[in-house]
């Protein structure tokens, strides 16, 4: 048996039977035609393309049949023995293959074409195109053949030589069924279960592209489903499926358990949808294998088909349980609104409403309609159905009469075309037709609220949830968005539409309205609409995300997209383009990964999202990135906030200046410009309330064309300042006819600042162009200095010397005014401007001018203004014969080569001395020393050398005054040049004469030399071992300090003391020990004890004149009493220090302490030296005696606080030695220290500023001294040493 090429029509012939049984289906009719043939009939065969009808008969005989003229076509003898197998091709031609080995081909009248011989029984015949480098335009041009189930033949019915025989392993068995699929690949089932594919591509022949041994012990068919992409095998129990695209994935294995004797036959429906297996055992299995993807979504809600009469419907967003809904028929179709589902086939539908009671749902009606339905929508009480270019409104639930009422047909008018699509929202009905018509009504009154008319026809609608916007898809596989409730948006084309998209999602999620994927088989595009940016509105394409094989999309809801699958089922597929929702705390995405998702975020419009990224990241760039795409979105507090955490201080500032604008163009217009968009900046402040704000903006940017197209429409009286701008941009970039149009026509007349810079710029344009005259004249009339030096620099550049100079001269540019005289040679012009000069290279240029012509006075004066110091003192000496002047330049100047010229000077006039001391001055000392040798000048030379010379040259003037016997020169510069024993030589040898200032020397050489045999050759001349005369010992003093022996210095520095305290002179006393004192005191030697006593007399015996002097008689008297109580140590003056003594007591009420000294006095040693003034009182006080005594006020001891008296300094309680004041004599106090800054001997701060106040000294040291240098010191804790001074 064997169906017609369009399934309506079974032809079946029968065992012992001449006739042909024909079957209509479509009206279940059977007629029976006469063969005519007298034979047994073996083949039945159907063509592809026509009504034709070709049997074969067991002797060999064809006949041809066409049941639409019922004309026969009777051929004898196509073949000697039973024709077994044939196929008929594409172009209808006719291939049998019979008993007796051989092939024919025949057309439809059954003429032979070909006939070919084979060397077996043929089998299975196939037409196909056989794989080619070219495409083939035959047709199928190829015929293959089994013979005896074990050669595969290809034969080429073109090319009768163009034969293959293809031969196979032996283990796999014999060939029992082969298809060929795809661009020319045969699949061949073997009897032993193998499974192979080859290629009849001539360079892949004879390979074998994939094997498997799908079963283990027989296949018994083979099947391809090029609808589904899918290859079959069935064998022993089992059916395998193959993906064709990949052999190795075996999609489904079905195992049949029951069928013991094994399996037959296998076939597929045209569709794919139904696999049939036939067993041995008489069995007829038939499979579905894919479910017919039938689904809708209505806002969260889906329905799709999870059996071929089960409807599932569930909201898996809102978490409802799923209901399955067992329906009448398989339908075609599937509608689902808020709480119905409609399901239907043909022109009849079928409602459902879902509930919540068991089972969950019920059936209301069917209804049938005027046409074949092409597509149904539904909402919470309405159904639309399309049929036949109309859509039909009606409710879904209601009384018969009112139905009637609310039910509609559209359209009203047919001129507007057929309606090719509709959709239905909660309260609108869109549709679009034929013609480009897409209207929109408003469900409860049928009134239309929006219409739009597009060039060609629209195929597809799709609105939002609200209905505020809807996607279409129009004849031209274009897409486009309109918003109807926002009049001024226009249509929007979708950027980078496929051709193949065949829907469109929007997602349902409340934030993300404005998103919507548009799919195809393959991907999902996601798109987002941009409704508010500074661009106006505008749809983006975000991204895409591929899809399975074979999934629709039904729901897309917060990025994730709800797929209905070929098996009944839903899987749930992230969007990449959402792939930032998904991301893990934990997971470490790589930047690029990071970047994507930031960029994905911010195309559809979460900000949210965007800045936790931003924050995780933490790159500036990320920052920067998401800051623009605020300000693209006009979401200016969003944008200061990523600024802020980004650090972008100019940027915040910027945006909080224009926050709170109201004039969205004026606010879109400063975003743009911020994002340097300064077109579009431009556009948008043209048509805000301030145009003013793109000319500003075009002035900022110095774009000077635009800003003065700008100003003619906007504001002409800116148009000179602009003009002037211009003029100095186009200056600066060397276009200078431009410039001096501009600055022309910068001239205001009212601003004189404006214009002068104008007049300044037309000036130095008018020389740049060659107009010399009028820019010079127009620079000298100008006020500006700075001009004239700018236009005497272009002049200069020129090569147009004497203007130039002149410019410099009118803007006193002296100095360049001159330098351009002397390259015109104008000396008569630099010499006026000369007094104004103050560069040294013109008077340098002058001065040599000047003595070229002779003038050498003028040269000498340029010549010293210029510093040129060496040429002044040549002309002086060489010109003027003035040395006077040249020697005082030289001393001022200290000039080497001058003080050669000066040298030589004197030189030629027999001026030793002075010759020799420039010579000196110009570093010539061996010259120098010549001539002094020479003529006798050497102590001049050795004077004038000083300390500057060498080592050497002291030794030759140290040998030279050696051999003229001049004993103190020849030490002194032996000492000079290190020579210390030839020194002392010298020094020694000295006449008395000179005795004081070589002994003197003699002491500081031995001081430098440091060598125990110099010293004591000293000390043996001083002690005057050498000629028995002793030297005076402040020699020997000297000498131990200058080898700084100083406790040998100090016991001497005490003898001299002694010598000088005998001899009456007690400053030079004090002042050999308080030297002495100090120089122990930075050596960090102690001070002995005689030495530290002897000066604390001393200094109390030197303070009574001072405070006598100033009239303080208590202090006076007070000293007196410790001078005299150690009178011993004053031999030479005892009778005038007791006689002051006796005197000061009484005057200060001491008057127990003048009779006891008076007493002293009146001893016979004494008696007769007295001063006669005082004898006659010193005696009756002695005589008349008056013990009274004011008592002496105590203080704390510095170290104990022990009550002393005031000037005691020996402390009974701690047996330390206070330290004493050196302003009163008195011991110290811890609350009252102060100290010299000088020598810091200590001092009561109230009596030493007490005493300076009147002094201006310090007693000690005698070095000048005022309050303001005496500060208190309150921790004196290091003053104060416990130490016993030496003894």
């Amino acid at each position: 048996m064997d169906w017609d090429k369009d399934g309506d029509i079974l032809a079946v012939i029968a065992a012992k039977s001449s006739s042909v049984h024909l079957w209509d289906a479509s009206v279940n009719k059977t007629t029976n035609i006469e063969s005519g043939m007298r034979d047994q009939m073996s083949l039945i065969l159907w063509s592809k393309s026509s009504s034709l009808l070709a049997v074969g008969t067991v002797k060999g005989n064809l006949l041809i049949y066409n049941p639409h003229t019922s004309r026969k076509i009777p051929v004898l003898g196509k073949h000697t023995k039973k024709i077994t197998c044939g196929c008929w091709s594409s172009q209808n031609l006719l291939a049998l293959g019979s008993e007796d080995n051989t092939l024919t081909i025949s057309n439809h009248e059954g003429d032979t074409i070909r006939q070919t011989t084979l060397r077996g029984e043929p089998a299975e015949i196939y037409f196909s195109v056989k794989k080619t480098d070219e495409r083939s335009t035959h047709g199928e041009s190829t015929v293959s053949v089994s013979v005896d189930k074990k050669i595969l033949v290809l034969f080429n019915i073109n090319d009768p030589e163009d034969r293959i025989d293809l031969a196979f392993q032996r283990h796999y068995g014999h060939i029992v069924s082969y298809r060929w699929y795809g661009d020319g690949y045969i699949l061949i089932g073997f009897s032993n279960g193998y499974f192979v594919v080859i290629s009849t591509h001539i360079r892949e022949i004879g390979h074998e592209l994939y094997q498997a041994h799908n079963h283990k012990e027989s296949l018994s068919s083979v099947a391809i489903s090029s609808a589904l992409n899918k290859a079959a095998s069935c064998g022993d129990n089992t059916i395998k499926i193959h993906e064709l695209s990949d052999l190795k994935d075996i999609s489904n294995l079905l195992r049949l358990d029951d069928e013991t004797k094994g399996l037959d036959q296998l076939s597929w429906t045209d569709d794919g949808q139904l696999l049939a297996v036939s067993t041995q055992k008489g069995t007829l299995h038939v499979f579905l294998t894919k479910l017919p993807i039938l689904g809708d979504s209505f806002g969260t809600r889906m329905a799709f088909l999870t059996s071929l009469l089960e409807v599932t419907v569930f909201n898996q967003v809102e978490g409802e349980s799923p209901v399955a809904i067992e329906v009448e028929v398989e339908p075609t179709f599937i509608a689902v609104g808020s709480y119905h589902v409609a399901v239907g086939m043909n022109n009849r539908a079928w409602f459902y409403a879902v509930e919540d009671q068991k089972p969950g749902f019920k059936k209301l009606k069917d209804v049938e309609y005027l046409g074949t339905i092409a597509n149904m929508c539904l909402n919470a009480e309405y159904a639309a159905a399309l049929f036949e270019g109309k859509v039909q409104l009606h409710m879904i639930e209601g009384r018969d009469q009112e139905e009637k009422s609310q039910m509609k047909l559209f359209p009203d008018d047919d001129r507007k075309g057929r309606i090719l699509c509709h959709a239905l929202t909660s309260d609108f009905l869109y549709y679009g037709t034929s013609l480009g018509h897409i209207a929109c009504f408003l469900v409860e009154d049928l009134e239309k609220v929006y219409s739009y008319d597009h060039s060609v026809g629209v195929m597809k609608v799709f609105p939002d949830l609200n209905g505020s916007r809807i996607v279409f898809i129009d004849d031209k596989n274009g897409g486009f968005l309109l918003a109807p409730s926002n009049a001024t948006d226009s249509c929007m084309e979708l950027p980078n539409f496929s051709p193949t998209i065949t829907g469109v999602l929007w997602d349902n999620w409340h934030a993300d309205r404005g998103v919507f994927v548009a799919y195809d088989d393959d991907k999902v595009y996601t798109y987002a609409l941009h409704k508010t940016t500074i661009y106006g509105p505008r749809v983006v394409l975000v991204g895409s995300t591929p899809l399975l094989f074979s999934q629709k999309p039904l729901l897309l809801y917060s990025g994730e997209l709800t797929c209905q699958t070929a098996s009944g089922k839903t899987s749930d597929v992230t969007l990449s383009t959402h792939s930032f929702l998904k991301r893990s705390a934990k997971k470490n995405d790589s930047s690029d990964d990071v970047n994507k998702q930031l960029k994905d975020a911010l195309m559809l419009k979460r900000f949210h999202d965007a800045q936790e990224l931003c924050r995780s990241s933490g790159s500036d760039k990320d920052f920067d990135d998401m800051g623009k795409a605020c300000l693209v979105h006009m979401e200016i507090e969003l944008a200061i906030q990523i600024y802020q955490m980004n650090c972008n201080v100019g940027m915040v500032m910027s945006l909080k200046s224009i926050q709170g604008l109201e004039d969205r163009h004026l606010l879109a217009g400063h975003l743009a410009m911020f994002l340097g968009d300064f077109n579009q900046a431009q556009d948008l402040y043209l048509s805000s309330s301030c145009p003013n704000a793109a000319l500003e903006m075009r002035r900022d940017l110095l774009y000077w064309d635009s800003a003065l197209l700008l100003a003619k429409r906007l504001a002409e009286d800116q148009i000179p300042f602009i003009s002037k701008e211009y003029a100095v941009h186009l200056e600066f970039i060397g276009d200078y006819v431009n410039a001096l149009a501009h600055y022309e026509k910068g001239m205001t007349h009212d601003n004189k600042e404006h214009d002068e810079v104008c007049q300044a710029g037309v000036a130095r344009m008018s020389i740049r162009m060659g107009d010399i005259r009028r820019g010079s004249a127009q620079a000298v009339q100008h006020p500006s200095r700075v001009l004239k030096k700018e236009c005497g620099a272009i002049l200069e550049s020129m090569k147009q010397y004497a203007e130039a100079a002149q410019l410099y001269e009118k803007g006193q540019y002296y100095d360049k005014a001159a330098s351009v005289y002397i390259r015109c040679k104008n000396w008569t012009k630099v010499g006026e401007l000369l007094p104004n000069v103050s560069s040294p290279r013109i008077h340098l240029q002058y001065a040599k001018a000047k003595e070229a012509d002779g003038k050498y006075k003028e040269a000498a004066r340029a010549y010293e203004s210029a510093k040129d110091w060496d040429n002044v003192i040549r002309v002086l000496l060489d010109h003027l014969n003035n040395p006077e002047d040249a020697v005082r330049v030289v001393r001022e100047t200290q000039s080497i080569d001058g003080a050669k010229m000066v040298a030589r000077f004197f030189l030629r006039l027999n001026d030793y001395a002075s010759a020799i001391h420039f010579l000196v001055l110009s570093q010539c000392n061996d010259e120098a020393f010549q001539l002094a040798q020479q003529h006798g000048q050497m102590e001049v030379y050795a004077d004038i050398i000083g300390s500057e010379a060498t080592q050497e040259d002291y030794q030759s003037i140290a040998l030279y005054f050696e051999g003229e016997k001049k004993h103190l020169l020849a030490g002194k510069f032996f000492q000079k040049c290190g020579q210390y024993s030839r020194a002392l030589k010298h020094f020694l040898k000295c006449p008395n004469t000179e005795d004081n200032l070589a002994v003197e020397m003699a002491i500081e050489t031995v001081g430098q030399a440091k060598d125990p045999s110099l010293t004591t050759q000293l000390i043996d001349y001083l002690m005057g071992e050498r000629d028995g005369l002793p030297r005076d010992a402040k020699y020997l003093f000297r000498l131990y300090m200058a080898l700084q022996q100083y406790r040998e210095a100090a016991r001497t520095a005490i003898i001299i003391a002694r010598e000088e305290q005998s001899a009456g002179n007690y400053r030079n006393a004090h002042d050999v020990l308080f030297s002495m004192y100090t120089e122990l005191q930075s050596q960090q030697i102690r001070i002995p004890a005689e030495m530290a006593t002897n000066l604390m007399i001393l200094h109390s015996y030197l303070l009574v004149k001072v405070h006598v002097k100033r009239g303080d008689h208590l202090k006076g008297a007070r000293m007196l009493i410790r001078v005299s109580n150690n009178i011993s140590k004053f031999p030479a003056h005892v009778v005038p220090i007791l006689t002051s003594a006796v005197i000061e007591c009484h005057r200060a009420g001491l008057k127990n302490s003048a009779f006891s000294f008076a007493a002293m006095l009146m001893r016979p040693e004494y008696r007769n030296d007295i001063d006669p003034k005082y004898r006659k009182k010193i005696e009756a006080m002695v005589r008349r005696p008056d013990t009274s005594e004011l008592e002496e006020e105590t203080t704390p001891c510095p170290f104990c606080g022990f009550q002393l008296p005031q000037n005691d300094l020996l402390c009974i309680s701690c047996k330390n030695n206070s330290p004493y004041c050196i302003a009163t004599g008195r011991h110290m106090l811890k609350e009252d220290w102060s100290v010299c800054p000088h020598c810091e001997f200590p001092a009561l701060y109230s009596q030493f500023t007490l005493l300076l106040e009147t002094e201006t000294v310090c007693p000690m040291c005698s070095e000048p001294l005022s309050v303001k240098l005496i500060k208190k010191i309150t921790d004196c804790s290091g003053y104060l040493k416990t130490e016993e001074p030496d003894q």
